[in-house]
């Protein structure tokens, strides 16, 4: 059975573009406090990266703190996926405008497919990709210190080069070392200081959120968060938030789409994720054959998915206002399934993809609602 397609997140005020902006204003930058943040000597954010509002609403009893703390919710970016959401997060801008609209992005210029969290290839200059300046370039030239409190190999990776630029960058590998770092970064005021986390995201796609392991993470950050609320100096202030939520994918329904020629006949490119694929026509394949292919995916999936021309999919907003330099890079097909499904193409991904339980990608609720949780203030 078919669903509303669902309308796009209303960029940037309830999104998390709004929260470094709201963030820079508590700490007295002339920018937008679109969150109504009240004043601090010094701000921290703590991004658990897979922390869906859903998946903390269920599994509250194993998170006390955080599911205790006064919050919000927030939408992530549209496909709701890292490289989209920190995108979102970093430059306070909708994906359409950015540019990052998925995990592998066709650069339609150089005819390559972009993998942009571990896969930015020599020839993609990430700062041309996206040329916006950051809300971290633009708080330093304010008088705000941003620092990010990250994994090493993260310091000058292709994402942190394209939306998260402009702050000091100060890593730390283990969990417990990185929330140490915080605390330290956070003694000193005037510093709005971005702590990332993804150990928890990581677990989620190996084990599946709601798994023993996947619960022993969150039950891990959350005593880490609760002492770091504790430890930080009065008059700080400590959010937390999730770049997307995620969904259990059977077995059974992680499927090989490229096994079906209907469905990638006149294909040149496929691209984003298996819960928001992205397909890019041959310039030389006949408007029959286009039309031809979306009738297929609509046949096949129609009922599982919502199944939408490029023109479809921007005028639900989903990626905001479209920049003429984004445009091409949006697919000329997308399939984002409703259900729990996840297309892969087979002749594009490592055989161990497909074992893969959690997923994220798609504009269902639970996917794209995030919680904003203000721990101090």
């Amino acid at each position: 059975m078919s669903q509303p397609v669902p309308v796009g997140p209303a960029y940037p005020s309830r999104s998390l573009a709004a929260v470094l902006p709201s963030m820079g204003a508590s700490l007295g930058a002339a920018l937008p406090n679109t969150l109504r943040l009240p004043k601090v000597k010094t701000t921290c954010l703590l991004m658990i990266d897979g922390l869906g509002s859903a998946l903390l609403k269920r599994y509250a009893g194993h998170a006390p703190f955080l599911s205790s703390a006064a919050r919000d919710t927030l939408s992530s970016a549209f496909p709701t996926t890292t490289a989209a959401s920190l995108a979102t997060l970093g430059t306070g801008l909708a994906p359409g405008q950015h540019g990052l609209i998925g995990y592998d992005v066709l650069d339609p210029d150089r005819g390559v497919v972009v993998n942009q969290l571990g896969g930015w290839d020599p020839g993609t200059v990430p700062e041309l990709w996206q040329p916006h300046p950051t809300v971290f370039t633009r708080l330093a030239e304010l008088g705000i210190e941003p620092v990010t409190v990250s994994l090493p190999n993260f310091a000058a990776s292709g994402l942190t080069r394209a939306a998260l630029t402009g702050s000091r960058f100060v890593p730390a590998k283990s969990l417990a070392d990185r929330f140490s770092a915080a605390r330290r970064e956070a003694q000193d005021p005037g510093r709005l200081i971005y702590l990332y986390v993804n150990e928890l995201d990581k677990i989620g796609h190996a084990a599946g959120p709601g798994s023993e392991a996947w619960l022993e993470v969150l039950e891990e950050l959350d005593s880490a968060a609760r002492r770091l609320a504790a430890q930080l100096p009065s008059g700080t202030g400590l959010l937390a938030t999730g770049d997307h939520g995620m969904i259990d994918v059977p077995e059974a329904h992680r499927i090989d789409y490229s096994l079906e020629p209907r469905l990638i006949d006149g294909v040149q490119f496929t691209a984003g994720e298996p819960r928001f694929v992205q397909l890019h026509f041959a310039d030389d394949a006949s408007d029959a054959v286009r039309e031809s292919t979306r009738r297929s995916w609509g046949r096949a999936y129609g009922d599982r998915a919502w199944v939408l021309t490029r023109a479809e999919a921007v005028d639900t907003g989903w990626f905001g206002a479209v920049d003429p330099r984004v445009l091409p890079r949006v697919g000329e097909l997308i399939v984002a399934p409703f259900e729990p499904l996840a297309l892969y193409d087979g002749r594009r991904v490592q055989p161990g993809a497909f074992e893969m339980v959690g997923h994220h990608g798609a504009p269902t609720k639970a996917e794209r609602e995030v919680p904003l949780l203000r721990l101090a203030s």
